[in-house]
């Protein structure tokens, strides 16, 4: 360890982000299982270890829910698996027309709210919804129903599936489909075994993501399961943190338990990866040479078409009609029609105005906090191997397997101490800790990427000239990097400026967000105003990855095939 924080600019780098990173990530999930061991933590006491586990663990609800959790997490990454895996196998060997108009539609889904989705599709097929007014039959108590949670949240997130099928199957390209079809394999028996082994490891990686997103949503089970029983360890952990008397100890637990299923789900994916080796022996990536459809060309486009409506049209649609409606009771009909709503987020009703202004500073603060972050921990961990940068690796890597409710809860436990002489608790300060935790991935991953894309004889050359460490850091590589931190950024911003879960339990009285303004109108019965408030949030979520989208290829020389 001193040898490696001896190494100058690095050492000092390391000594400044690993406290931060302690905090940000480690904290919360140390004081999650001190809670979970330790019951009356919350008093200073470390009396009577494990004695909560039985009675927690002994609640006939807790196997319930931790059931319909896992049954819950598979039942969306087989339905998305089913759903996304064939468009993505045929957007990545075949000319889909309209791709990349598919590819933009595609994205719709995934920046959308899950909760604000949800609540689409409520106002779309629950009875007397716009599915009902316009075709005479009610879909509610399918909607309403554990089938109903996994089809929201199948379309919610299939693009995560989509996205990586696609670019993984398109850089293996067809010439290896068309090697062993010279040497007499079928076609289906072809991509069986030489475009799907090799492949696996990025469907087993995204797999891997849907499932973790599955059990870690708070707001479609709340919002859609809830009412027909079916709850999960999210919502339970919800519940003991909100319901009298408050249980900290029974929601550490079943925050460890969230967190031992995804860790479990890690370990499944490295073991399905690892069990074999597939690979390409040429060392060459290959050629991108899609094949015409042919006679399924019109099947192919319709299929997308589908995919395109429900994922992205129809929620979109439902939250706009809703907002743009006076009474849900109206329904479509042309007088109901009116832009009071929108109005009335534009003149601060409720507070709108104000929640969105603190949503959005959040936003900026966390995309700066972060960027900062992760680039400094991506240029150790890629530039200064050993233990410390591999400590650092695995400090980022931790909030891809934790729920943010269990970060949620773990920041609550590990800021409410009595010994505490000063707590960021109870401020805006705990909610942008949160934001950091949970997204920091992000601006790490795209930082790591870039500079491994870099290599150290610019920095080398500058140090011959006279540039010390950080001007040569400053001057060179942040210049090279930042297209790819900017995208990281606005990206983190999109994703904080409407986070939902953690924003619930930590935000301090009388704070108001988007996702909380939203969630607050729907509990109060004014659907319109907060649809309208989710017209203003769909926005800032579709707009931002978009343009970063549209700037990402301007720069790589055109939109790309």
């Amino acid at each position: 360890m001193r040898k490696v924080l001896n190494l100058g600019e690095g050492g000092a780098l390391a000594a400044f982000v690993i406290p931060i990173l302690l905090v940000v990530v480690a904290l919360p999930l140390v004081f999650v299982v001190l809670q979970a061991i330790f019951p009356d933590l919350g008093s200073g006491s470390l009396a009577a270890p494990f004695s909560q586990v039985a009675e927690t663990f002994g609640d006939p609800e807790i196997a319930g829910w931790t059931l319909n959790t896992v049954l819950l997490g598979v039942s969306v990454v087989i339905g998305a698996s089913l759903f996304a895996i064939p468009l993505g196998v045929l957007r990545g060997l075949f000319r889909v027309p309209l791709a990349e108009l598919w590819d933009l539609l595609f994205l719709v889904p995934f920046t959308i709210p899950p909760y604000i989705a949800a609540l689409g599709w409520i106002m779309t097929l629950q009875p007397g919804g716009y599915v009902q007014q316009l075709l005479g039959f009610n879909l509610g108590p399918f909607l309403f129903s554990f089938w109903g949670v996994v089809f929201a949240m199948t379309l919610n997130v299939f693009p995560v599936v989509y996205f990586a099928v696609s670019r993984t199957v398109a850089s293996i390209g067809g010439r290896y489909l068309e090697a062993a079809r010279v040497s007499g394999a079928s076609p289906m028996r072809a991509f069986w075994r030489v475009t799907l082994p090799l492949a696996t490891p990025a469907i087993a990686a995204c797999q891997l993501l849907v499932f973790a997103m599955a059990i870690e949503e708070f707001g479609t089970p709340a919002v859609l399961a809830a009412r027909s029983g079916f709850l999960v360890l999210v919502t339970g952990v919800e519940r003991k943190l909100s319901d009298y008397p408050i249980d900290l100890p029974g929601a550490a637990l079943l925050s460890t338990l969230l967190v031992v299923l995804a860790m479990g789900a890690f370990a499944l994916q490295s073991w399905v990866v690892n069990r074999r080796d597939y690979r390409t022996v040429g060392g060459k990536q290959a050629r991108i040479d899609r094949r015409d459809l042919g006679p399924w060309t019109a099947p192919v486009v319709l299929g997308f078409s589908v995919a395109a409506f429900l994922g992205a049209v129809v929620p979109v649609a439902a939250v706009i009609l809703t907002a743009s409606t006076r009474t849900i009771s109206g329904g479509l009909n042309p007088d109901n029609f009116s832009l009071d709503h929108f109005a009335q987020v534009v003149a601060n009703r409720g507070g709108a105005m104000d929640a969105l202004e603190t949503s959005l500073s959040l936003g900026v603060v966390a995309a700066l906090a972060t960027g900062v972050i992760g680039t400094l921990t991506a240029y150790i961990v890629v530039r200064h191997k050993g233990p410390v940068s591999r400590l650092l690796d695995f400090l980022t890597l931790i909030p891809n397997t934790i729920p943010g409710i269990v970060v949620a809860v773990g920041l609550i436990l590990a800021w409410t101490q009595p010994w505490l002489p000063i707590t960021p608790y109870n401020t805006i300060v705990v909610l942008v800790l949160a934001y950091c935790c949970l997204l920091l991935p992000y601006p790490v991953r795209y930082a790591n990427a870039a500079l491994r894309q870099i290599g150290p004889s610019l920095e080398e050359a500058a140090r011959v000239n006279g540039a010390k460490a950080r001007v040569a850091f400053v001057r060179i590589l942040v210049p090279l990097i930042a297209p790819s931190m900017i995208a990281a950024m606005l990206l983190v911003f999109a994703v904080a400026a409407r986070e939902l879960v953690a924003t619930i339990l930590l935000a301090p009285i009388g704070t108001k967000t988007v996702a909380l303004f939203i969630w607050r109108q729907f509990e109060q019965g004014s659907v319109g105003l907060g649809m309208a408030m989710s017209s203003f949030a769909i926005a800032i979520t579709m707009v931002i990855p978009i343009l970063v989208t549209l700037w990402t290829r301007k720069r790589e020389g055109g939109l790309l095939e």
